[in-house]
C-alpha cells in the first residue's frame, strides 16, 4: 500500500496537470503583479481575467486544436466583453444578453468539449463584467485589455508547447501506463482467494472506464500531431510505437479472463492462485515504474523479471497432474502470463537509444482513422434544435436557470458579489443529473472548507508576503486540479479568492458569507433545473450505448470468423475493431455509473444492465484471446461444428441488437467455407470448448437484452 501511494505521488509530481497548473498560475498572476508595480492594478486584473478565460479553452490535445481553440476563444471573449460593457447599464438589455448568451454558448457543445469550454469562457467574462458600469471609451479599453490577456496567455502557452513538443505526449503516455497498471492490479484481485469477486468486478469496470479515457487522450495527442510523423529524431517514433504496445498490453490483460468462481473452487486450496496474483501485482508495479520513467523523461532499468516465478509456478502446476488433478485451466493461465510478459518486454524498447524496430510506424492518414473528427458547420449546429438532442435540452435548461439566477441577484439585493449565483450555475449545471448532483455536493462542500481555510489564514497570518505566497500556491492547486479533482479545485479557489479580496480591501467575513449564500442559491437552482427542466435520464440513453457495444462485438466476432476462414486479419482492421469494442464498452460502463447516481425511481434494470456490462466484457475478452491464439495457426475452415457455433453466436447478437431497433449491416467479404471436407477438418478441443463458451455468453446477453428492451426502449 505504501509503495502504491509513493508511486501515486511521484506520478502527480511529474504529471501534465501539475506542469499546467504552475504555468497557468504564472500566466494569470504576472500581468496583475507587473501592472501593480506601476499603480495600475485594476488594469492588470482585467488582463489577468482575459488570461483566466482563455485558460479554460486550453484543454489537452494537439497543437493545432489548442491554437485554434484559444484563437476562437479570444474572439468570443472580446465580443462578449464589448456587448456586456455596452448593455449592462440597463437591466432588461443585460437580462436578454444573459438569456441569449447562455443558450448559444452552451449549444457550442455540439462541436465537442473544446468548443464547449470556449462557451464557458465567454459566459465567465459576461458574468464577471456584468456589474462593471463604464463609459463607451472605458468599455472599449477594458475589452481590449481582456483580449490582451487572452492573447498573452495564448502566446506563452503555444511557446511552452513549441519548446517542449514531446512532454505532453510523454506525460499522457506515462499516465496511461499508470492506469493500465492499476487495471492489472485489479485483475490480479480476481485470482486472489481473499477478495470478494463482485467487488472486484465493480472495480474492474470502473478502472476500465479510466483506462480507455487515458488511451483516448493519448491517442488524440499522438495521432493528431503531425510533427510526430515528420520528425527526423526517434522520439516521435518511440512514442507512437510504445503507445501501440500499451494498447496491445491492455488487450492481453483483458483477454486473461476465466470462470473465476470455478477457478477458486478447484484450485483455491492449492495456493497457486495467490502465486498467480502475486506475479500479476509485481508486474503491475513494474508497469508503474516504467510509466513513471516515461512521464518524467528519465532512463529506466527493468527491476522485475517474472520468468523465474513463472517457471516455479509451472513446476507446481505439473505436479497437480501427478495427483490426478485436472490442471488444464492453470496451464492456460500460465500461457497467458507468458504472453503478458512478452507484451511488457516490448515496452522497454522506448528506453533504447537506437531507433525502435519491429512494428512499423504508419502514415498520418492511417493513424487518423483511429481518432474522431468533428465537423464544424452551421448544419451541425442547427440540426440539434430539437428536444431529441441532449445538447439542446441542456442549453434550454441553462438559459432558463441563468435567467432565474439573474432575476434573484438583481431583485433580492443582499451584497455586491451576487454574480456568483450565475457563476455557480454555469459551472455546476451539466447535461446529466448525476454529474450536476456530484458537482453540487463538491461545490458547496469545497466552498465551506475553502472558506474556513481562507478565514483561518487571514486570521493568523498578518505578513502580506506570506499571504501572497500562500495565495500563489492555492492558485497552483486550483489550476492543477481543475480537470482532475473538482472538490480540491473549489477548496483552493475559494481560499485564494478570499485572500485576494483581502488584498483588495474587501471585508473577508462579508465576502465569505456572500459567497456561501450565492453558492447555496446557485447550487439549489442547478439541482432543481437538472431534475425538472427537460431531464434526460441515463436509463433512456442506455439502449444507444448497449447497441454500440453489441455492434462492436459483432464486428469482433466477424474477425474471429476471418481467422477460421483461413484468412489473415489485416492489422489495422483488427485494431480498429478492437478500439471500437474498448471505447463502446467503456462508454456503456460510464453511463451505467452515472445512472446509479440518479434517483432510484429513474433507474431501470440496474442489476441486469450491470450484468450486461460484465458479460460483454467476458465476450470481447474471450474473442480477443481466441483470435490472438489462432492468428498464427493453420487453416481451420471446413469444420461444421465451428461454423455452426460462430453462426449461432452472430445470430444471437444480431437479434439482441434488433431488440434495440438497430440492424447489423456489415458487409462480409467472405464466410467460412464448408466444401466437401465439412466436418472433417480437425480443431483443437480447447478451441471448440471456448467457442461454445462464447456462444453461451452471447445467449446470456440475448436473455438480458430481451428483458431490458421490453421496458426501457420506448
Amino acid at each position: 500500500m505504501l509503495r502504491e501511494r509513493t508511486q501515486h505521488i511521484r506520478y502527480f509530481l511529474f504529471s501534465q496537470y501539475l506542469a499546467d497548473g504552475v504555468r497557468i498560475t504564472l500566466e494569470i498572476i504576472l500581468p496583475a503583479v507587473i501592472f501593480a508595480q506601476f499603480h495600475k492594478l485594476e488594469q492588470g486584473l482585467i488582463i489577468s481575467l482575459g488570461a483566466v478565460a482563455v485558460s479554460i479553452s486550453d484543454a489537452p490535445g494537439p497543437l493545432t486544436h489548442k491554437r485554434n481553440g484559444m484563437l476562437y476563444c479570444n474572439v468570443c471573449i472580446f465580443i462578449v466583453a464589448l456587448l456586456t460593457g455596452f448593455l449592462n447599464s440597463n437591466i432588461f438589455s443585460l437580462g436578454i444578453l444573459i438569456l441569449i448568451s447562455s443558450f448559444f454558448f452552451t449549444m457550442l457543445t455540439v462541436f465537442g468539449d473544446r468548443a464547449g469550454s470556449i462557451g464557458t469562457a465567454a459566459l465567465l467574462i459576461l458574468i464577471l463584467r456584468m456589474s462593471h458600469s463604464a463609459t463607451a471609451p472605458e468599455v472599449l479599453l477594458n475589452s481590449i485589455l481582456v483580449l490582451a490577456g487572452g492573447i498573452w496567455y495564448m502566446v506563452i502557452a503555444l511557446l511552452f508547447y513549441r519548446l517542449t513538443p514531446f512532454r505532453p505526449a510523454q506525460r499522457a503516455l506515462g499516465d496511461c501506463l499508470h492506469e493500465t497498471a492499476k487495471f492489472l492490479r485489479v485483475k490480479a484481485g480476481l485470482f486472489s482467494t481473499n477478495t470478494n469477486l463482485d467487488d472486484e468486478y465493480h472495480r474492474l469496470v470502473e478502472q476500465q472506464v479510466i483506462v480507455i479515457e487515458k488511451q483516448n487522450m493519448t491517442r488524440e495527442l499522438l495521432y493528431k500531431n503531425r510533427a510526430l510523423f515528420k520528425e527526423s529524431t526517434t522520439m516521435g517514433r518511440k512514442l507512437v510505437i510504445t503507445f501501440v504496445n500499451v494498447v496491445d498490453l491492455y488487450e492481453q490483460i483483458m483477454a486473461n479472463w476465466y470462470d473465476f468462481n470455478s477457478l477458486r473452487e478447484k484450485f483455491g486450496s492449492t495456493g497457486l492462485l495467490e502465486k498467480v496474483a502475486a506475479i500479476m501485482k509485481n508486474a503491475a508495479d513494474e508497469l508503474n515504474d516504467t510509466g513513471e520513467s516515461i512521464q518524467s523523461n528519465s532512463d529506466y532499468s527493468r527491476k522485475y523479471f517474472p520468468l523465474e516465478d513463472m517457471e516455479k509456478l509451472r513446476v507446481e502446476i505439473d505436479l497437480l497432474a501427478k495427483s490426478h488433478t485436472q490442471n488444464f485451466m492453470l496451464k492456460k493461465v500460465l500461457v497467458n502470463l507468458r504472453k503478458l510478459e512478452g507484451k511488457m518486454a516490448e515496452l522497454y524498447a522506448y528506453f533504447e537509444t537506437r531507433r525502435p524496430s519491429g512494428k512499423r510506424i504508419r502514415s498520418e492518414q492511417e493513424y487518423s482513422k483511429f481518432v474522431s473528427h468533428q465537423k464544424i458547420t452551421p448544419a451541425v449546429f442547427t440540426s440539434n434544435f430539437t428536444l431529441e438532442s441532449a445538447v439542446f435540452r441542456h442549453s434550454m435548461r441553462m438559459m432558463i436557470t441563468c435567467g432565474l439566477g439573474f432575476a434573484i441577484s438583481k431583485f433580492i439585493s443582499y451584497g455586491h458579489h451576487s454574480y456568483w449565483i450565475l457563476l455557480t450555475i454555469v459551472i455546476i449545471l451539466k447535461p446529466g443529473f448525476s454529474l450536476t448532483k456530484r458537482r453540487n455536493f463538491e461545490r458547496f462542500t469545497g466552498t465551506l472548507i475553502g472558506g474556513l481555510i481562507g478565514l483561518l489564514a487571514l486570521a493568523f497570518i498578518h505578513n502580506s508576503n506570506v499571504l501572497f505566497l500562500l495565495m500563489f500556491f492555492l492558485m497552483i492547486g486550483t489550476y492543477t486540479f481543475q480537470r482532475v479533482r473538482y472538490i480540491i479545485m473549489v477548496i483552493c479557489m475559494t481560499a485564494y479568492i478570499l485572500i485576494l479580496f483581502n488584498f483588495l480591501g474587501m471585508g473577508m467575513l462579508d465576502v465569505t458569507g456572500e459567497r456561501l449564500l450565492d453558492t447555496a442559491i446557485g447550487s439549489g437552482l442547478a439541482f432543481l433545473a437538472s431534475y425538472f427542466l427537460f431531464p434526460f435520464w441515463e436509463s433512456r440513453q442506455l439502449p444507444g450505448y448497449m447497441s454500440e457495444v453489441l455492434a462492436a462485438n459483432l464486428v469482433f466476432v466477424s474477425k474471429l470468423t476471418t481467422v477460421f476462414s483461413g484468412r489473415k486479419i489485416p492489422s489495422m482492421e483488427y485494431r480498429l475493431a478492437r478500439k471500437e469494442v474498448f471505447v463502446s464498452t467503456a462508454n456503456l460502463a460510464s453511463a451505467f455509473q452515472r445512472m446509479q447516481s440518479e434517483p432510484k425511481s429513474k433507474q431501470l434494470h440496474a442489476s441486469e444492465i450491470y450484468e450486461f456490462v460484465v458479460l460483454n466484457n467476458v465476450l470481447s475478452s474471450n474473442i480477443a484471446a481466441l483470435t490472438s491464439t489462432l492468428s498464427a495457426s493453420i487453416n481451420m475452415k471446413g469444420n461444421k461444428e465451428v461454423t455452426n457455433t460462430l453462426n449461432r453466436t452472430e445470430n444471437i447478437l444480431k437479434k439482441s441488437l434488433m431488440r434495440f431497433g438497430k440492424n447489423f449491416s456489415e458487409k462480409r467479404k467472405f464466410s467460412i467455407e464448408l466444401g466437401s471436407a465439412a466436418g472433417n477438418t480437425p480443431v483443437d478441443k480447447a478451441v471448440t470448448e471456448q467457442l461454445r463458451f462464447i456462444q453461451n455468453v452471447a445467449t446470456d446477453i440475448g436473455r438480458i437484452t430481451n428483458k431490458i428492451s421490453q421496458e426501457i426502449v420506448r
